[in-house]
């Protein structure tokens, strides 16, 4: 039996993929939730040997969910509608082993969560050639900078939540914005974001 957390905030989704799931006699979803914040609470509650998660939700997206989850054994399938290069990449880098289109059948998916319980990796033929494609230019401290940039914090706290001094984070965000062709940091998160490099 595969017990399985499905993590989505579209509640009629949620509801309409844990029905499904259970109507196969060899999954069992042991859990919901509407985002990856609730997601690591119940992970404590629970038992699970997979996670089938969204990616863009509120709180917490999928990909920062992966990047947080340390659960021995645990495997991670994301789902989602956004083919971006950057949410592959920093999904793989995260050591999620599923990454499936929402516009999959359901077979498809359920083929792929058994196959993943399996120890092998699941990755939509269109998303591994986008991933290969992936050419993100942002270091990781460019990137924290931009997010934070993103969120409305001004330099100073910028620094404060990176342990960097201004002039550091002043750096990042230049580099950024150059390389990006951005017009500004606000313009150069817009264009990470797109890319799903945040």
């Amino acid at each position: 039996m595969i017990r399985v957390v499905v993590i989505e905030d579209q509640a009629l989704v949620r509801n309409a993929i844990v029905a499904l799931l259970n109507l196969d006699p060899f999954i069992e979803v042991v859990g919901e939730a509407s985002d990856g914040q609730s997601a690591l609470t119940l992970l404590t509650e629970v038992r699970a040997d997979l996670l089938l998660s969204d990616i863009e939700m509120p709180n917490m997206s999928g990909l920062e969910l992966a990047e947080q989850v340390t659960h021995e054994g645990l495997q991670i399938v994301i789902m989602t509608t956004f083919s971006k290069s950057g949410y592959i990449r920093r999904a793989l880098d995260a050591g999620v082993r599923g990454f499936i289109l929402k516009e999959a059948s359901s077979d498809y998916l359920i083929d792929a969560l058994k196959k993943v319980h399996q120890g092998q990796k699941v990755i939509d033929p269109e998303l591994a050639l986008l991933a290969l494609e992936d050419n993100n230019p942002l270091s990781r401290k460019e990137s924290a900078a931009l997010k934070l940039t993103e969120e409305g914090l001004k330099t100073s706290d910028i620094a404060a939540q990176l342990y960097l001094s201004e002039g550091t984070v002043r750096n990042y965000l230049s580099e950024a914005i150059s390389k990006l062709n951005a017009s500004n940091r606000s313009d150069a998160a817009r264009i990470a974001r797109q890319k799903g490099w945040l």
